[in-house]
């Protein structure tokens, strides 16, 4: 059966899925911490040197079950995974070894053993996938040279799968291409292993524009960190002072900040060791202050997730216990069956600094990975996910920002409505009024300071009034009696024309009124000063109320203006979106026409170009046949002539 040839490019083309070299660590860490089913009790990374030409190398190494000679194969196969099936294992795809691997260095090589079913049949491996070799050779297929033993008592017995001339010749590339110079050396790796386990080296590590290596080894003889611009000394130094919020400022060039928040949960008793220290697992958790828990339930059916599942998500969200210094820390790690795919997720982008010191975790299970495991597929269940966690930033920012120091939008939004309502044409302010009062014959007021300050605080809880109540208030004019009681702040006594005539008993129901207010009583019959006083005072009420009401009708106008022609612009709008949506639906559908018309003239043209082909194959086979004619006559010619 005809199969799918790859080339050797495809290595390289194939590697790029990871932009993060960090990422590709984490691939090779998942499958070592896939092995804790199979005894794994640790993983061990680190820098070794080659002894060939002195370059550095990467070193990969755990204790687990190992790769039997068909795991080897598949391992080293493009897209094949039995994890796929298997529960509690990150990898799916089959194609995180090859693309982790090759985007760190150009080549690898690996030694694996296996103890085979209850401990017999024992098997090691050592598989080559090398791109510097495939390229140097000038293959056009992806060839893995592989060697395979098997014990026999003490002794390590080689599996010859076709013959030993195609032995031989896996051991010469394997020891030109490996950093290796012997068979006896190749085998000496497996001797630092114990029953079973997995060793693998990658090596001619790639470079950066500058010519160094792209992992700086000698920043920190205890870390793997990546130079350019994911590591800025800035962050750096930040992360010496504010060690709550380290992983936030480092994960992205420092492997061992990284490693530790890569899992959720460390299963007991394994260890991650970096270049000879272990790695502390760190829980975002305990960097939090002022931490709550929102529970998420994503809708059965309507989100994509099978109405069968009871799958919730428990999001711990809180502030970073640095956000007092105000520092620029934000996101949610979001994790997936155990594993870190999103760090520090910003999903909320306010102008300001809006949702600034608030962090999150979670583990979403019911989305999807993306095939680097750096992000997830775009899918309706993302999206429902992504709403809700903006909404949870927000509300959670919205009632604690103030502990911080930060300003919250609703207290914000209430000053702004304060200063709308005092800029506004319809706000009097209380200290603005004027004060009225009578005074006797001596000009001496009626009325004193105390009561008229409690009075002005009444009327200053009241504002501001409503619309309805101005128009009810200026539509028609106090009686003494209402004045007296509900604006005595203003107008102390308003004493009727008749009584400008000098009716005593009218007088003296003023004078009571007076007394009843001030705590006095006024001489008013010796004077019509106070008369004259109280009729100017109202005569200004009258005029005062008669402005307000013109100034409230025409705001009220304008109001109306306003809403009239945003409700035009509006619908002009609703046209235009009505006019382009239809020009849009025409555009599509002739699109559409314009695309068959195409596959109509391409099939035309692959038909025509088919019989065209067709032809100038029966031309070619015509030509060969001629050929062949005039070469044995050719032959024949010389036959005779010799005979002659």
């Amino acid at each position: 059966m005809d199969h799918v040839r790859v080339h050797p490019k495809f290595l390289h083309s194939n590697a790029t899925s990871h932009k993060w070299a960090l990422g590709a660590f984490a691939e090779l860490l998942d499958n070592s911490l896939d092995e804790v089913c199979n005894g794994a009790t640790y993983v061990n990374v680190d820098m070794l040197l080659n002894k060939k030409d002195g370059t550095r190398m990467l070193l990969i190494e755990d204790n687990g079950g190992g790769m039997d000679p068909d795991k080897m194969r598949q391992c080293m196969s493009l897209g094949y995974s039995v994890k796929s099936k298997m529960a509690n294992t990150i990898g799916q795809y089959g194609n995180g070894f090859k693309t982790s691997t090759m985007r760190l260095g150009a080549d690898v090589i690996v030694f694996s053993r296996c103890p085979g079913k209850d401990g017999k049949s024992a098997t090691q491996s050592i598989g080559l996938l090398s791109y510097t070799f495939l390229r140097s050779t000038g293959k056009e297929d992806i060839v893995v040279p592989m060697l395979d033993y098997e014990r026999g008592g003490r002794e390590w017995n080689k599996m010859l799968r076709t013959s030993i001339e195609d032995w031989n010749t896996n051991v010469e590339t394997i020891v030109n291409w490996s950093p290796f110079s012997s068979e006896t050396d190749l085998l000496r790796q497996f001797n630092l292993m114990k029953d079973h386990g997995t060793r693998v080296i990658i090596y001619n590590l790639w470079e950066d524009d500058q010519g160094e290596l792209e992992l700086d080894f000698d920043a920190d003889p205890h870390d793997i960190q990546i130079r350019g611009v994911n590591r800025e000394e800035k962050n750096i130094q930040m992360a010496k002072q504010y060690p709550n919020s380290r992983h936030f400022l480092t994960y992205r060039h420092s492997l061992r900040s990284y490693a530790s928040i890569l899992y959720l949960r460390l299963p007991p008793g394994f260890r991650i060791i970096l270049r000879g220290k272990d790695i502390v697992h760190h829980n975002i958790v305990n960097d939090m202050m002022m931490s709550q828990e929102v529970t998420y339930r994503p809708q059965a059916g309507i989100d994509g997730i099978p109405k069968d599942s009871n799958m919730i998500a428990t999001v711990t969200i809180g502030f970073v216990k640095d956000a007092v210094h105000h520092i620029d820390v934000s996101g949610f790690n979001v994790y997936h069956k155990n594993r870190l795919i999103k760090p520090f997720w910003r999903i909320w982008n306010p102008a300001g600094s809006g949702g600034r010191g608030v962090i999150g975790v979670l583990e979403a299970n019911f989305v999807e990975p993306a095939h680097d495991k750096q992000g997830f597929e775009r899918t309706l269940v993302l999206s429902r996910l992504e709403t809700k966690l903006i909404q949870m930033q927000k509300n959670y920012w919205g009632n604690n920002c103030h502990k911080i120091g930060y300003v919250s939008n609703r207290t914000s939004r209430k000053q702004n409505s304060s200063v709308d309502r005092e800029t506004s044409p319809d706000f009097v302010p209380e200290a603005s009024k004027r004060k009225y009062s009578t005074t006797n014959g001596k000009g001496t007021p009626l009325q004193s300071d105390q009561p008229h300050t409690q009075l002005n605080q009444k009327r200053t809880r009241k504002e501001p009034q409503r619309y309805s109540e101005y128009k009810s208030s200026t539509s028609r004019i106090p009686s003494s009696s209402e004045q007296s009681e509900d604006e005595s702040d203003e107008i102390t006594v308003v004493l009727p024309k008749k009584q400008a005539k000098g009716s005593s008993q009218k007088t003296s129901l003023a004078e009571k009124s007076c007394e009843k207010e001030n705590g006095s009583f006024p001489d008013i019959s010796s004077s019509g000063k106070g008369l004259r006083s109280a009729r100017a005072s109202r005569l200004k009420l009258r005029e005062e109320n008669c402005e307000l009401k013109k100034r409230l009708e025409r705001k009220e106008e304008e109001i109306l203006g306003e809403v009239l022609e945003a409700l035009k612009y509006e619908k002009e709008r609703c046209k235009s979106l009505e006019t382009q949506l239809r020009d849009a639906e025409k555009k599509i559908e002739d699109l559409n026409k314009e695309q068959e018309n195409l596959i109509d003239v391409f099939s035309e043209e692959r038909d025509r170009r088919d019989a065209q082909e067709k032809s100038l194959r029966k031309k070619l086979q015509d030509a060969s046949n001629t050929i062949q004619e005039l070469l044995d006559k050719v032959r024949l010619l010389e036959k005779r002539s010799s005979t002659r």
